[in-house]
């Protein structure tokens, strides 16, 4: 990033089956601040979006009366994001500021966001601004322990709504509270009754701006909250602990966040490799990586993401942040993965950059 990223921001809005995703959208549409909102809805059937239609632009896109537009996607995702550009530039549908793909309640977002970063006329144009995932707190507990994809979905979200709070007990949604931090530390976590939900609750929950200000790195990062959570585990998920002997009955099993903190700065093609080769052989084990970079010969701080074996493009921040943990100006990487000790990471990265690492 150097002065503003000028791509269209896309928001990937997932959850489980009944999380009341499209119970949050109708509420968002309503919002004064969602007027130049492209939606688009990844299921099969009928729309659920209970706005009057205006306007007819296609078989699949229509303007909705407060100026949104909300298209359903039932075939190819790079098609549909195509389309709705091109209708942008010759001005067929309204500007469009932001969009905001609302998922099936089974999909994976990591081939969604590997979409966005990967496909090359997507990528010059859309970034991924972040994963929102819709949590049911009346159903959670179980879906997590018996469903793959409600985990993985809780596990790469940067937000989690808990949704149907007005439904639930107290006590019922600080147990969910506790299990998610435990599962992904780092996602901010926000209570949503009956489907409210205020626009900055799910916008701009990734690192780029379109101002060119300087981002709250920390908040975006998560390393307080992954180390908070990491010192009241049990002492057998930490690291070089082994697990104990016999099924361990909870919906997190396997999967843990670490944060790595690099001792000198890195030499940037040898930390690549490095960790190009982890995702080549590690990928089905990891979820996300987020790591604030001091690349040796750089004076500004690089930023990298992963999603599985997908890395998002390296960029630079406008200037280090003077505020703790960055005042040491270290590298940071927070891993959220499952079944990958970090002696495993440790030792690749500390051979390949003979750079000292240490396990926060």
């Amino acid at each position: 990033m150097t002065d503003a990223d000028r791509r269209i921001p896309v928001t990937v809005l997932t959850g489980f089956l009944g999380a009341g995703k499209t119970t949050v959208l109708n509420h968002l549409l309503r919002h004064p601040g969602a007027e130049r909102v492209a939606v688009l809805i990844n299921e099969l059937g009928d729309v659920g979006v209970d706005h009057h239609l205006v306007e007819q632009v296609d078989e699949t896109l229509i303007v909705l009366d407060g100026g949104c537009v909300c298209c359903s996607v039932q075939g190819d995702l790079v098609a549909a994001l195509k389309r709705l550009f091109m209708q942008a530039f010759r001005k067929e549908i309204p500007p469009i500021d932001r969009v905001l793909l609302e998922t099936t309640g089974l999909a994976d977002p990591a081939p969604v966001i590997h979409t966005l970063m990967e496909e090359p006329f997507i990528a010059d144009r859309y970034r991924c601004d972040g994963v929102v995932t819709a949590v049911d707190v009346t159903h959670a507990a179980g879906q997590l322990k018996e469903h793959r994809e409600a985990m993985r979905q809780a596990a790469m979200a940067d937000r989690l709504l808990l949704t149907k709070c007005d439904l639930a007990a107290p006590a019922d949604i600080a147990a969910l509270q506790a299990t998610l931090a435990t599962l992904n530390p780092g996602a901010r976590q926000i209570h949503v009754s009956q489907g409210e939900v205020s626009v900055d609750a799910l916008f701009g929950c990734g690192l780029y701006t379109a101002t060119g200000k300087l981002p709250e790195v920390a908040a975006w990062l998560g390393e307080a909250q992954v180390r908070a959570a990491a010192a009241a585990a049990p002492a057998w998920r930490k690291p070089g602990k082994a697990a104990p002997a016999g099924p361990v009955t909870h919906h997190a099993d396997g999967v843990e966040s670490y944060v790595l903190r690099f001792d000198a700065p890195l030499p940037w093609w040898e930390f690549s490799d490095a960790l190009n080769l982890i995702l080549q052989a590690y990928s089905n084990r990891i979820l996300r990586i987020k790591g604030v970079l001091n690349v040796r010969g750089d004076p500004l701080p690089r930023v990298i993401q992963c999603v599985q074996h997908s890395i998002y493009p390296a960029v630079s921040l406008p200037a280090w942040p003077d505020t703790p943990p960055f005042d040491d100006r270290c590298s940071r990487l927070v891993f959220i993965v499952r079944g990958l000790p970090s002696e495993t990471v440790v030792q690749t990265l500390s051979e390949f950059t003979g750079v000292g690492v240490n396990v926060l």
